[in-house]
């Protein structure tokens, strides 16, 4: 599978990392409706620690039985291996909390799904693709797909 320019980056760390998880605060704060449909926190469980933890999620597609969300730091980011390990997950969105299922989706799924938030949201997918690929210099159609094949995406569907 090819590697995002994210991927070989690695996750944030120092003042990036604590910039990318400031929004838990507001959650915490109940205040997650500040950030509407677009942002979502997911609480999973730590695959070694068993501990609870929350990252910050952007909204793919938002369904009425499920959520979408994306890896943007690819197959290698903690969140992801968690949810992997333990399906169980609950999320946040908007004001509400919803109790989930975490399941990866499979590259025709998840090329349809970018495809989706790149035609609801082109300004916003322009900037992750070119922030995302090595080449953004493609149609919006082309980089749907090329992100759909390399971006890990995730179905959570909500079970209550």
């Amino acid at each position: 599978m090819p590697e995002l320019r994210l991927e070989r980056s690695g996750s944030p760390t120092g003042v990036m990392r604590l910039l990318y998880r400031s929004p838990i605060l507001l959650y915490r704060a109940r205040l997650g409706f500040l950030f509407g449909t677009r942002f979502l926190m997911i609480e999973h469980i730590g695959r070694n620690t068993c501990q609870n933890r929350k990252t910050i999620l952007e909204v793919v597609a938002n369904h009425a039985d499920a959520v979408f969300v994306a890896a943007g730091w690819g197959s290698e980011s903690h969140w992801l291996k968690n949810v992997q390990a333990n399906p169980k997950v609950s999320f946040h969105l908007g004001s509400k909390r919803y109790l989930a299922i975490a399941e990866m989706l499979g590259p025709i799924d998840a090329r349809s799904v970018v495809e989706e938030y790149a035609a609801a949201h082109p300004r916003a997918f322009g900037r992750l693709a070119a922030f995302m690929l090595d080449d953004p210099g493609e149609t919006s159609q082309i980089q749907a797909r090329r992100v759909g094949e390399i971006v890990p995406i995730v179905r959570l569907s909500k079970t209550q």
